[in-house]
């Protein structure tokens, strides 16, 4: 049976745990060669190891310039070209309006957004005519969150990225589109809390699933295989929902 992506190059920042890291075994699964970044370079010797297939972890934090140019000069260098990129890496934390800090608001920003546009114009001149990027989004870009309204906005931002983007790719016919997840168990997620609060938080969060459930990670994965896929080759601009339900009702 052949693999959708034998022979395909993809770079997944943020890559070395949770949605990332899941994204990352399925594409391997699917025969892609990986290049795949984290900011700790433990946790990616450590992501490398768990997945199956032909992968290069690089060191990098998405919101720096140099790093990602070493990232790039390394998918030169090795592999010439890149046909499909999911920029993943982004984090979040509560504040509420009257509590947010300067230092919140910037650190989040950078992260999200500014790292997603470093990630993706620092890409193309290495990406392929015709080949997908995948923005992580989430269903906040499109829902009120109390005390989680910067988080959101950075992810609404994105949302417009794959919009405007979309159109400024259309002469070399590079797809970008938005995926946007619910609720996922990952790190991440569970680790905005205390431990203490974890199960708490996932009962709330599962109350707002019409699925009556948190995603797992590699539910996720299954979405953004799609959209990197030809079976997504006319699917350019959009935000695709894999939320259960939680944004749609």
């Amino acid at each position: 049976m052949t693999k959708i992506l034998d022979g395909k190059i993809a770079v997944v920042t943020g890559g070395t745990s949770g949605i990332g890291l899941a994204v990352a075994q399925r594409f391997a699964a699917e025969g892609a060669r990986l290049f795949l970044t984290g900011r700790r370079q433990e946790a990616i010797d450590t992501a490398v190891e768990q997945i199956d297939g032909d992968v290069t972890g690089v060191r990098a934090d998405a919101a720096s310039a140099a790093d990602l140019d070493a990232l790039y000069a390394t998918v030169r260098e090795r592999a010439g070209h890149i046909d499909m990129l999911v920029a993943n890496a982004g984090s979040g934390s509560f504040a509420p309006l009257g509590e947010i800090t300067e230092q919140h608001y910037q650190e989040t920003f950078d992260t999200n957004v500014k790292g997603t546009l470093l990630t993706v114009q620092g890409a193309l001149p290495l990406l392929v005519d015709g080949a997908s990027i995948v923005l992580m989004s989430s269903t906040t870009s499109v829902m009120g969150g109390a005390a989680f309204s910067v988080y959101s906005a950075s992810k609404a931002a994105i949302r417009n990225f794959a919009r405007s983007w979309a159109l400024d790719l259309k002469d070399r016919s590079i797809r970008v589109n938005a995926l946007s997840p619910g609720p996922t168990r990952t790190p991440g997620l569970v680790g905005l809390v205390p431990d203490d609060q974890e199960s708490t938080l996932l009962e709330t969060l599962t109350a707002s699933v019409p699925l009556g459930r948190v995603a797992d990670p590699a539910e996720i994965a299954g979405a953004a295989l799609f959209l990197v896929s030809p079976d997504a080759s006319f699917v350019n601009g959009t935000e695709l929902f894999a939320d259960g339900g939680q944004a749609q009702v």
